[in-house]
């Protein structure tokens, strides 16, 4: 075969679509005030834009638009959660792949979201609803806020806990985890980093990723769920054990109910558990663990007996009280 042959052999071949990172929440609280109080003073997110009752909302280290948007609902939800593709054309060929396997695809027209340019959302078979875009603003922060650093958006410890950026996501749900977890590696080439299995060989719990975080999304399973769409927690960073500390205090200064410090096993990462007093959803502030950079990674598989270690290592457990761990729809 020559070279001109070969050149057009591979442009006949169908470059396969990829998901490059997680993009944002999009949050809907019952008490709109209460979760941009909690957001914005006590965790320290800053407003980008207000946009037809949407708060638009970063990190001071997020470079998008937004990594979390927060508008008024009649019921409390995890609206979307979104993620950004490595190449525009990986938007149409998502939706392309996903129609072909009969899911339905929702189209969202550029600035429908602030910032955001065209996307689309579809349910996943637990229900939860994914966005899929590309392109989104890469916007300036405000004179008041900027960094003079010319690699960050915003001022660092402006407020609140202040943490760098967007982590991760863990859905709640009562749908097969093995399921789920398949649908998430056949689909959108997502890794499985760790597990727990249980004896009959489903899974209690999955942690994937599309980057060398060890999540990008965790998937938990929870048969007594009210639905299969819920949403245990999502996630911003902060860079070191100290800030998690500083965390705690500002948590307990604001009256905020929390659970940890502690260390997970499981991502060998520290953690601190909140709810949002408006929305009741769960934010972990999450610190340390490991990266994987190994092409040829295999999953560290745990089963149910150790979770004394995966879950928490050391510290703080989760509380066994349902009226300290709400979950919200998705």
């Amino acid at each position: 075969m020559t070279k001109l042959e070969t050149v057009q052999e591979q442009q006949r071949i169908k470059v396969q679509p990829e998901i490059a990172k997680l993009g944002h929440f999009g949050l809907v609280s019952t008490d709109l005030e209460k979760s941009l109080w909690f957001f914005k003073e006590v965790i320290g997110l800053e407003e980008t834009e207000e946009k037809d009752g949407v708060h638009y909302l970063r990190a001071w280290g997020d470079f998008e638009h937004h990594t979390l948007s927060i508008r008024a609902g009649e019921e409390s939800r995890l609206d979307h959660v979104a993620w950004r593709t490595k190449r525009p054309e990986d938007v149409d060929a998502f939706a392309e792949v996903l129609e072909n396997d009969g899911i339905e695809v929702e189209w969202v027209e550029e600035g429908t979201e602030a910032g955001q340019g065209k996307a689309f959302r579809f349910k996943t078979p637990s229900e939860h609803t994914f966005e899929i875009y590309f392109e989104m603003e890469k916007t300036l922060a405000s004179p008041e806020t900027r960094s003079v650093l010319k690699n960050q958006t915003h001022r660092s410890w402006s407020r609140g806990v202040s943490p760098r950026r967007i982590d991760h996501v863990n859905l709640l749900t009562n749908y097969s985890v093995k399921d789920l977890s398949q649908f998430m590696a056949d689909k959108f080439g997502f890794k499985m980093r760790e597990c727990v299995e249980m004896p009959d060989g489903e899974l209690a719990g999955s942690w994937m990723s599309v980057t060398p975080l060890v999540h990008d999304i965790a998937l938990s399973f929870d048969p007594n769920a009210e639905t299969p769409n819920r949403v245990h927690h999502i996630s911003y960073w902060l860079d070191n054990a100290q800030d998690l500390l500083r965390a705690a205090d500002i948590l307990k200064e604001n009256g905020i109910f929390f659970k940890g410090p502690g260390k997970h096993g499981i991502s060998q990462a520290m953690y601190i558990y909140a709810i949002d007093p408006g929305s009741g959803v769960r934010i972990e502030i999450f610190t340390n663990g490991y990266l994987i950079f190994e092409p040829d990674w295999e999953p560290i598989v745990w089963t149910v007996d150790e979770m004394d270690i995966g879950f928490t290592y050391w510290g703080d457990q989760m509380d066994n009280k349902p009226e300290n761990n709400p979950t919200i729809k998705a």
